[in-house]
């Protein structure tokens, strides 16, 4: 509980957070179910699986909302928690800070998507997350991961970058990076599935501007991180996915790169051929990412 108070006052006084309880007193946190709890002053939703025992680590799974979006909002879209429950996991889904239009956001990069002042420290708030549910739960070290939609796949990327030692793999959907690859600075290898609609209209497969700065393209995004996983080879095409209930068979392509890539990782490009920005998912959708996800584990230390 000592370990839970920490992290909590660390949350709690982030100088551009909204502030937390008074008390610093952590949140009762469920034991199995779903809750949502306050931590930094913002709502968080954790399901744990009926399966949870802890006296076994369990992998975490973090998922981050859209820009305008909110966590349960993410949830109804991504359907993570019958995976959470057959599989194992402890699932989390917080909400971002809300900005002067009153729209959620998290602080990824200088285009994605923190347009007022101040500007919230989301690496550091998500960063203390994951230690609190490491406090609270028993949870694999090696096995931690995050997936986000548009603005929190730019924010799980973000992670990826700035938390390399806390992230095993992430899961970018329809989301960018850093435009300029040396504001990434990795500790150590994350694996990456880069998934995107070809026929994007808000973060465009091609690359962009937001409010006049830059986002890299989809292929530029996974290529990046290829550099820095030290992913050796051109890849190679996978069979196709049926993700996606509004467009006709097999349309999505998967390219793998995974020889000579550092610590046993591996970057993936799933390319939704036709798909919209917030493509219609399929049944197939959170399986299949879950399975990219669980597959992923840091090597023993």
């Amino acid at each position: 509980m000592t370990a839970v108070a920490a992290v909590m006052m660390a949350l709690a006084c982030s100088p551009t957070d909204s502030p937390g309880p008074s008390s610093g007193a952590p949140p009762s946190m469920p034991s199995s179910g779903t809750d949502t709890v306050q931590i930094g002053g913002r709502d968080v939703t954790v399901h744990v699986p009926a399966s949870y025992d802890p006296a076994r680590p369990a992998p975490l799974v973090v998922a981050l909302h859209g820009y305008t979006s909110n966590a349960k909002e993410l949830e109804t879209y991504l359907h993570l928690t019958p995976e959470s429950d057959r599989r194992g996991f402890v699932y989390v889904y917080p909400d971002g800070s809300t900005d002067d239009r009153g729209d959620r956001f998290w602080n990824a990069t200088n285009a994605c998507c923190s347009f007022y002042d101040p500007k919230p420290d989301d690496s550091r708030y998500l960063s203390d997350l994951i230690a609190m549910m490491q406090s609270s739960y028993r949870i694999d070290p090696a096995r931690v991961y995050l997936i986000g939609h548009s603005n929190g796949g730019f924010m799980a990327l973000r992670m990826a970058c700035d938390h390399a030692d806390q992230v095993t793999a992430v899961v970018a959907v329809n989301g960018a990076g850093w435009n300029d690859p040396a504001r990434c600075k990795p500790s150590a290898p994350v694996s990456v599935l880069a998934i995107h609609s070809s026929t994007d209209e808000t973060v465009a497969f091609d690359g962009g501007l937001i409010n006049g700065s830059a986002y890299p393209s989809a292929d530029a995004t996974v290529a990046h991180w290829r550099g820095f996983d030290r992913c050796a080879d051109a890849g190679r095409d996978a069979p196709a996915l049926d993700l996606v209930s509004d467009l006709p068979g097999a349309e999505t392509s998967v390219h793998t790169y995974v020889q000579g890539c550092a610590g046993g990782s591996t970057v993936q490009a799933w390319t939704i051929n036709g798909g919209s920005h917030v493509p219609q998912l399929g049944p197939a959708f959170a399986p299949a990412v879950t399975d990219f996800l669980l597959s992923q584990a840091k090597p023993a230390r």
